[in-house]
Parts: structure tokens; C-alpha cells; sequence
């Protein structure tokens, strides 16, 4: 809402989060999507949108990349920020993963020194959906502008949650919190790739850590069809072109590893995979099968 007017175009990797067009599409923003590979956006097409469309603005997570857990690479970040400075983009970091790395990888606004990166952080993730605390790291001259409009849309703060925060932080029981969180997440991240391999999915890249992994399903299956099949077996699966603005990612699915734990998930989908296969032989349409 600071930076952007109705009708500024901004840019979105694609994939990405969905809530992002969301957002965008309720402010009357106009979104231009640039396909994402394991190294960050592809560099590209990125500079040809800057030249043809003059965004305002590009969206993105540097860091373990919603729904692809990718991980932006030092060369793309740093062609990324020249194109910025050349075309006059501003970037928002939307960094909400960063905890759940054990190295951290680079950062735009690290390497822009928040001339034109704001960064966005938040312990929603790493500690409860409940606690509505985050951080925004920017240009001084914009924090007060960003408090008035938190306040102004808001109404104030969750005070109790940020002194949970502060106290969890101050006292070290958040960083032995997020050691075993991490732990926890590498293994269950580790047993997802390997089921997701055995069951034919081709994984697209593999995360650094966090919460996601991107999977191709095999024979081109419609990713929308199998996860309609899945909640036959009462899982909820995420097909790819929910977060694609192009459509272009039909055969995709992202996968929460913290809620892949067990056989439920697996068991549902390879039904759901050999349910998706039969109504293609037999010629069905997916709305033919709601």
C-alpha cells in the first residue's frame, strides 16, 4: 500500500505464493509473471519485463522460495539489483522463511543495503500462526509512513505477542527452539523427497531446508484432477497453477513436509494418481468429476 497506486504493474515469480496475486489484485495492481528457476528468476525474461511493462515493483523470497524452496544464487541477486537500479524497481524481500535456515543464503537487501529492498520477516512460521509479530527492515525514510499505515489499517499491535517474542528471543529459548525445529524439518524433508521419488515424482530442486518441496508428477498428470481425487481420502493436496499466474505449472504440486509426516499423504496420493490416470483413459474431464 506505500509503494504501489492502482494500476502499477508488479512483478511475480512464477511460480509463486498465491496470496501474493491476491493481494495485488485487490490493490488493482497489475501483475507480470517471470518463470523461476532453481537459481532465482530467470534473468532474461526478468530484464525484458523491465523494459516492456516498467514495473514498480517485484515481489520475491531470496531465500527457501514458496513453493519451490529454491534459493536465490549470489550472480542472479547481484544482476537483479543492477537491473533494479537501471529500470528503477523497488523490491520487496519477503524473507518469512529466514529462520528456518541453518546457513543463511544471500539476501538482496543484504547486498542493496535497503536502498531499494524492504525486507519483510515474521515469527508466524517458526513459533504459532497465532502470534502476529513481524519486522520490516526499509529506507529510514520510509518507517514512519509504514507505521502510520500499520497503525491506520490495524489498529494497533498484538502486544502480547511481541512480548512473547521478545522474551523468547532475549532469554535464547527461541534459537534452541529453532535448532530442533530445524532438525525435526530436515528429516521430515528427507523422508518426503525419498516417498516422493519412489511414488514417480520428479522433484524439481532440492531445498536448503524449510517447510516446502516442489514435485513434477509423472505421465503428465493434471495436478488439479489428482488433488480432487485426494480429497476422496480427506487430504488436501496443493496443485501447481494455484500458484502460477501463467497457468503453466498443471503438472506440478507443492508439498508441506510438516504435514507429510506418516502414510496418510502418500497412501492418498498414489489413490488419487491411479484415480486421475483411469479418468483420463476413460476420456473424463475434471468437470466432469465434480
Amino acid at each position: 500500500r506505500l509503494l504501489l497506486e492502482p494500476g502499477d504493474t508488479v512483478v511475480l515469480d512464477d511460480p509463486c505464493y498465491f496470496n501474493f496475486q491476491a493481494l495485488l489484485r485487490a490493490h488493482r495492481a497489475r501483475i507480470v509473471s517471470v518463470p523461476y528457476t532453481p537459481n532465482g528468476p530467470d534473468l532474461a525474461r526478468f530484464e525484458q519485463v523491465l523494459a516492456e511493462h516498467r514495473p514498480r515493483l517485484y515481489i520475491t523470497n531470496a531465500a527457501l522460495h514458496n513453493p519451490t524452496g529454491a534459493t536465490l544464487a549470489p550472480p542472479v541477486a547481484h544482476r537483479l539489483l543492477t537491473l533494479a537500479a537501471e529500470h528503477g524497481l523497488l523490491i520487496v524481500e519477503d524473507d518469512i522463511f529466514a529462520d528456518f535456515e541453518s546457513t543463511p543464503a544471500p539476501r538482496l537487501a543484504a547486498f542493496d543495503g535497503l536502498s531499494r529492498v524492504v525486507s519483510i520477516g515474521s515469527f508466524s512460521k517458526t513459533l504459532s500462526a497465532a502470534i502476529r509479530c513481524g519486522y520490516v527492515a526499509a529506507r529510514p525514510e520510509w518507517i514512519d509512513a509504514l507505521v502510520d499505515l500499520k497503525l491506520a489499517t490495524s489498529f494497533g499491535n498484538a502486544q502480547i505477542g511481541a512480548n512473547v517474542v521478545h522474551r523468547l528471543l532475549v532469554d535464547g529459548t527461541y534459537r534452541r527452539h529453532l535448532d530442533s525445529l530445524r532438525a525435526q524439518l530436515a528429516d521430515a524433508m528427507g523422508e518426503t523427497i525419498r516417498r516422493l521419488a519412489r511414488a514417480g515424482l520428479a522433484i524439481w530442486t532440492e531445498p536448503r531446508g524449510g517447510l516446502f518441496v516442489w514435485a513434477e508428477l509423472p505421465d503428465g498428470l493434471d495436478a488439479a484432477r489428482v488433488a480432487r481425487h485426494a480429497l476422496d481420502h480427506d487430504v488436501v493436496l496443493a496443485p501447481g497453477d494455484v500458484f502460477s499466474a501463467s497457468h503453466s505449472a498443471t503438472s506440478f504440486m507443492r508439498f508441506n513436509v510438516s504435514r507429510c509426516k506418516g502414510p496418510a499423504v502418500f497412501d492418498a496420493l498414489a489413490r488419487a494418481m491411479e484415480a486421475a490416470r483411469a479418468a483420463e483413459r476413460s476420456g473424463r474431464t475434471l468437470a466432469d468429476e465434480r
